[in-house]
Formats: structure tokens, C-alpha cells, sequence
């Protein structure tokens, strides 16, 4: 198998075990405002099609680079370590975790396993992975793609954050945020 079908086949296992383990979640007490949801989605959506479209769109993308094989394993490595953090930290988040924005029953704010390093470690293992997928892709339309997604991804953080310091306190959350940073560990 090439480097670029073990990436496909990576992202289409990650995405169905992630929508399998939906159900794997506690009862929602309370969401934020819809239309932000709606925002954040709608950005990050378009970013999967550019970024996940076909390699060969040469009407809407030109090639910008092409990573020699050496390269593209590595890409293949960063991108399946970027997607075992994301499980990683939906483990250790449990049934707290949610798709979209929200507060469920007996939340908490986190601060175990990889949530002592990076308060969206969800997202940061999707952004490492999406920026690794689009270095392989090396297109105008993967780059957008990514553009898009890492600024969907920090959306959706922005509405989370705010909505959590609402919901649990912005004491608790705050002194959370001052702590451990947004999506790159170790640095403030």
C-alpha cells in the first residue's frame, strides 16, 4: 500500500470508530447558542472537502510540492500518532465527550492524561494529523482544506471555552486556562 491510501484508510477507520463510539456518552444538560455551532461546522466541513477531495482536482488545485517517499512515511507516522491522541484523550474524557458543544450531566473540567498538557487535545491531535495529511497532499485545495479546518477547529474551541467558564465556573475554568495551554503543549 502506498503512503497515500494507508492515510485514507487511517482517517476512514478513525472516522467510523469515532461515530461508533458516539454512544459511548452521558446525557446532555445543556448546549450553547446553535447558530455558533452551525458556524464552526459549516467552516470545517468545507476544509474536509478540500483537503479529503481527490488528489487530482487540477481545475480547482495545482500542486504545490511533491514530499519524496521518505517524507510521506513520516507524514503517515504524524498523522496516525496525531489520530491515536485524539483517542487518547476521548478516553480519558469518557462519557463526557460530545460531537458538538456542550455541557453534559456531572460535568467536570479534566485535567488528566492528555489534558494536563493541552486543554483541546482532541483538537490538537486533529490539527497535527489534518496539517501532516495536507503536507503529503501538498495541493493549493489541501492547504485551504487545512486553513479551514484549523480555523473551524479553533471556532469550535472559542465556543467551548466561553460556554464552559459559564457553565462550571470561570474560577475553576480560568485557573484550568492559566495552567495548560489551548492546543500546543508546553508553551503559553
Amino acid at each position: 500500500m502506498s503512503p497515500d491510501s494507508i492515510v485514507q484508510w487511517t482517517w476512514g477507520l478513525w472516522l467510523i470508530s469515532w461515530f461508533a463510539a458516539a454512544g459511548w456518552s452521558s446525557r446532555t444538560a445543556r448546549r450553547p447558542n446553535a447558530v455558533s455551532e452551525k458556524v464552526y461546522r459549516v467552516v470545517t466541513a468545507a476544509g474536509a472537502v478540500l483537503l479529503f477531495g481527490p488528489p487530482n482536482w487540477r481545475w480547482v488545485s495545482a500542486t504545490l510540492w511533491h514530499p519524496g517517499n521518505a517524507t510521506r512515511w513520516a507524514l503517515v507516522v504524524v498523522t496516525m500518532s496525531g489520530l491515536v491522541f485524539t483517542w487518547w484523550a476521548r478516553i480519558v474524557l469518557g462519557r463526557l465527550w460530545s460531537s458538538g458543544v456542550t455541557r453534559k450531566v456531572d460535568h467536570e473540567v479534566i485535567m488528566a492524561g492528555p489534558y494536563r498538557f493541552v486543554r483541546h487535545p482532541i483538537y490538537s491531535g486533529i490539527i497535527l494529523s489534518v496539517l501532516a495529511t495536507m503536507a503529503m497532499r501538498g495541493t493549493e485545495a489541501a492547504m485551504l482544506g487545512a486553513v479551514l479546518i484549523v480555523l473551524g477547529t479553533f471556532m469550535k474551541a472559542r465556543v467551548e471555552e466561553n460556554f464552559l467558564r459559564r457553565e462550571l465556573g470561570e474560577d475553576r475554568y480560568d485557573a484550568y486556562a492559566r495552567r495548560v495551554p489551548m492546543f500546543v503543549p508546553f508553551t503559553r
